[in-house]
């Protein structure tokens, strides 16, 4: 969980054949993450999900960062001379549109997303991507290092070790969450599903 290969981010756990309402399924975000390693700007999610039919505007995705939905851009100097910076969003920002509008297309408002089903989903993503980084650095500094051969050895088996560890917690922190909070999202994506929804709640379209 913690690879640095892997993208970060939830699994979600949906099935991978083609979602006829026009939700993007688990193949679609994963391809998604690995295009986009250093993150998304609003308006190219925003022309994601227009492509897929479901609407969504710049304005409705800042509202859900502004309602702690989404997670806040970092900015990005772009290259080349006196072109300023760019917001970019993790890719994993799609995840949560995709979330966000299967919820709000099975019945549940606006509100009900922000006081239960998304309340933990920020704090597991940011707790991954940061250990992520975590052992990135540890793996650098390592490869740099003047050890000798068994002292190197002795940290990278310890280093095996804390990621393994650190897998473990976010497994078991994912496990918590969808035993305690997924049950009503998964209840309210099965009712978006069955009903042929792909649209959302009126007042924040």
């Amino acid at each position: 969980m913690i690879s640095v290969a892997r993208p970060g981010g939830r699994r979600g756990g949906g099935a991978d054949d083609d979602d006829a309402s026009g939700f993007l399924v688990e193949r679609d975000l994963v391809d998604l993450e690995k295009t986009y390693p250093e993150g998304m700007t609003a308006a190219q999610v925003v022309e994601l999900f227009k492509a897929r039919g479901i609407k969504l505007s710049e304005a409705t995705f800042r509202k859900y960062v502004q309602l702690g939905l989404l997670p806040r851009s970092r900015r990005v100097g772009r290259k080349g001379k006196h072109r300023g910076s760019m917001g970019l969003y993790p890719a994993t920002v799609v995840r949560r549109v995709n979330d966000i509008r299967q919820l709000m297309a099975g019945g549940y408002t606006i509100e009900d997303i922000q006081r239960s089903f998304l309340r933990f989903k920020d704090d597991l993503e940011s707790l991954e991507r940061g250990l992520s980084q975590v052992f990135t650095g540890f793996e650098r500094e390592l490869k740099g290092a003047e050890l000798d051969g068994a002292r190197r050895r002795a940290l990278n088996a310890e280093l095996t070790e804390t990621r393994r560890l650190a897998d473990d917690l976010l497994a078991r922190l994912e496990h918590l969450e969808r035993q305690i909070v997924s049950p009503l999202e998964r209840a309210a994506r099965a009712r978006a599903f069955s009903s042929g929804a792909s649209g959302g709640a009126g007042d924040l379209l």
